[in-house]
């Protein structure tokens, strides 16, 4: 790569923009191991195509990487990231399902052996979701929309609160205060959702495809698991 080359990919024609020119150093380093030093993995990539064993549907946040937090070699992991590692339900139309599409990709055809919904501890989506909650409706034109699915699983899956009056919905103010609630809760919806696609839930049915539920505990780095649609997430690290 020649320096005016380089020099375009870190943008320089963007003065006011971030140096990424050690992201480029990054790519070379990739290609110094698993090209030069080792080939054997990508050239059997390359001949024999993927066949990753993982679905991994996470979050966009920068800051948890499915692969560098796994520890994933290339080909290991299949990755769909968008805002708070949401699955929409079922909804076959002439709409534009990114999501969706990965999904039905990664099963049908990659026929992966698990799918794992993966969320973490400060996501700005669930924040944002609990905002417009709360009225506080952010001026976005997608990711408002997009983040509210998680509302309904908040309800479903946060225990209620036991008053003398009874059981009720866990006030929306307490529940900013604990945002991990939100958050776990909106993998176990998420969970819910992928059950609703019909090759999915066959496949699960039949012993050929596990369900994982993982949250990322960004301040402890402790992870939380579930195997089981419904069944709430707990601390394994």
């Amino acid at each position: 790569m020649s320096d005016k080359t380089l020099d375009v990919a870190a943008g320089a024609d963007c003065p006011h923009c971030r140096d990424i020119s050690h992201l480029v150093n990054g790519v070379k380093r990739f290609k110094a191991r698993f090209y030069e030093e080792a080939p054997g993995l990508m050239q059997r990539l390359v001949s024999e195509g993927q066949s990753p064993a993982t679905l991994m549907i996470s979050c966009s946040d920068s800051r948890v990487d499915p692969a560098i937090l796994a520890g994933a070699e290339p080909g290991e992991l299949f990755v769909v990231r968008n805002v708070a590692n949401l699955v929409p339900a079922y909804a076959p139309d002439d709409g534009l399902h990114g999501t969706g599409a990965a999904l039905e990709y990664a099963v049908r055809d990659l026929k992966v052996d698990h799918i794992v919904v993966l969320g973490h501890a400060h996501c700005g989506g669930i924040k944002a979701m609990l905002s417009t909650a709360g009225g506080e409706r952010p001026p976005r034109e997608f990711v408002t929309p997009w983040v509210e699915m998680a509302l309904n699983a908040s309800r479903l899956h946060i225990p209620d609160e036991t008053t003398e009056e009874g059981q009720r919905q866990m006030p929306l103010d307490h529940l900013k205060t604990v945002p991990f609630l939100a958050e776990r809760a909106s993998i176990l919806g998420s969970l819910d959702n992928l059950m609703t696609y019909p090759w999915v839930r066959e496949r699960v049915e039949a012993g050929t495809l596990a369900l994982h539920g993982w949250w990322f505990d960004l301040d402890s780095g402790d992870l939380w698991t579930t195997d089981a649609p419904g069944q709430p997430l707990m601390p394994v690290l």
